[in-house]
């Protein structure tokens, strides 16, 4: 009883230090730390199995730590990292922009401002597939999108709320939290994508895209929001251009962020092709192609080879940024085993004769306040991710199972925050409030949660 109370403690303490804006690595793993002291002090147990021990107990909470930096970074945070190090390499060189500027194109061929709102977001969810950054994508859909949609006769707080929703969710291989979830639940990443997150995605999509349609022309009603196409636009494309690369690429340079995705679906499992090629490797190759992309665009060796650089530097800020909270969250999760969280939430359950259903419906509540509160869907998942397989060993299901509502409910959380890092930036530019846009994204969000839990409750439970 006495650690059931300590632990709530800690998780208090926890909640109020990441609601006054602390860095949730520090936070989780000084939690993390206090967790297992706490065990330690109360004698519930070893804290490392007798082979892993330093033969000294409180030496072994710090080689809990080593370990989990140790197996995360050769595993799981190399493939974070090496997309991450692709990411910025396609940023820099201005191949994500292409893309962005591609995609958009069909959108100048349409005359309906809700035929062209309705194409925008789809477009936007197509790309958000190659552009795993929730905030980058929102800065070149605003660069590209943004004055086509305002033209058209989109109101601001519209078009606001289909960028911000363009990533409602992490989807694709090359997601962070996509990435965690298959690598918990003993899956490939293409695995993961094709056979559980796109069949509960696919009618979420079209939920939210039909809330959009009805919902925002209602809101502007409501609010009286005329669409003002005015000099405004300019300057929104002069000011996102500040913060992407000026030199504009060739259009050629669109296929190179789809290509890693291309491959290691076509040399994945799936297809028996008897080559298998990994995340890893097909970042590295895809990372080379561009190069030589790039010295055919500038013919100067020197430039591309120094600008390799980019992609260790991403792969540097990844770590910093993504990485690392992963380890703090699989510390902060060890914590929990060991001083009996878990077992007792577990115990509670089947004392309350919880099932399956009403677990998921909870864990899915808990990431999408937790990510609200964040701004950040990452950060929420990466928390509470390591709890996953012992409540699905507990609920006799393949940890997937409880990891895919809580991946996809997280970006939701994300979508309906106004500190999410998107939503402040686009908000910024345009000149409205965060909470503004947050507003209007409610109905269309609230609309995909429940059909994407309503799809997983058909198709996998």
């Amino acid at each position: 009883m006495l650690g059931l109370l300590l632990t709530v403690v800690i998780i208090a303490w926890v909640g109020y230090m990441l609601s006054q804006k602390y860095k949730p690595q520090g936070v989780l793993v000084v939690a993390g730390v206090a967790l297992m002291v706490c065990a330690v002090v109360l004698g519930l147990g070893p804290i490392l199995p007798t082979k892993q021990s330093t033969g000294f107990i409180w030496f072994d909470i710090f080689s809990t730590l080593k370990q989990i930096f140790s197996t995360t970074l050769a595993d799981l945070g190399l493939t974070i990292m090496s997309v991450a190090g692709f990411v910025q390499y396609m940023e820099k060189c201005g191949a994500s922009q292409a893309l962005v500027e591609v995609a958009t194109r069909p959108l100048k061929l349409l005359n309906s401002p809700l035929l062209i709102m309705s194409l925008a977001y789809l477009i936007g969810q197509a790309i958000s597939i190659f552009i795993p950054s929730h905030a980058g994508l929102a800065l070149l859909l605003m660069l590209t999108m943004y004055p086509l949609l305002i033209k058209s006769g989109i109101s601001k707080l519209s078009a606001l709320a289909i960028i911000t929703t363009a990533k409602f969710t992490d989807i694709g291989a090359v997601s962070s939290n996509a990435i965690l979830a298959a690598h918990t639940a003993g899956l490939d990443p293409v695995t993961y994508f094709i056979n559980y997150q796109l069949p509960v995605y696919i009618p979420t999509l079209v939920a939210v895209g039909i809330a959009h349609y009805f919902v925002q022309p209602w809101w502007d009603k409501r609010e009286g929001v005329m669409n003002r196409e005015t000099d405004e636009v300019a300057l929104v494309q002069r000011e996102v251009a500040m913060k992407i690369d000026k030199d504009k690429p060739p259009l050629i340079y669109a296929v190179l962020p789809t290509l890693p995705l291309i491959l290691v679906i076509a040399f994945s499992p799936l297809f028996h092709t008897g080559i298998k090629l990994d995340v890893v490797s097909a970042m590295l190759l895809c990372t080379i192609i561009s190069m030589i992309f790039e010295f055919i665009r500038y013919r100067d060796g020197r430039f591309v080879l120094d600008n390799l650089i980019t992609f260790f530097q991403g792969m540097g800020k990844q770590f910093t940024i993504v990485v690392s909270l992963i380890i703090a969250g699989q510390f902060f999760g060890a914590g929990l085993v060991k001083i009996g969280a878990v077992d007792t939430l577990i115990e509670a359950a089947q004392q309350g004769g919880i099932g399956l259903h009403a677990m998921v419906l909870a864990i899915s509540a808990i990431m999408i306040i937790s990510a609200f509160l964040m701004g950040s869907g990452n950060a929420a998942f990466f928390s509470f991710a390591a709890m996953a397989p012992k409540i699905a060993a507990y609920l006799h299901v393949d940890p997937v199972i409880i990891l895919l509502p809580m991946e996809l409910t997280a970006g939701f959380g994300r979508c309906l925050s106004p500190i999410t890092a998107a939503t402040v930036a686009i908000a910024g530019i345009a000149e409205v409030s965060p909470f503004q846009v947050a507003k209007r994204c409610v109905i269309p969000v609230v609309v995909g949660i429940i059909v994407n839990l309503a799809a997983t409750f058909i198709i996998f439970l």
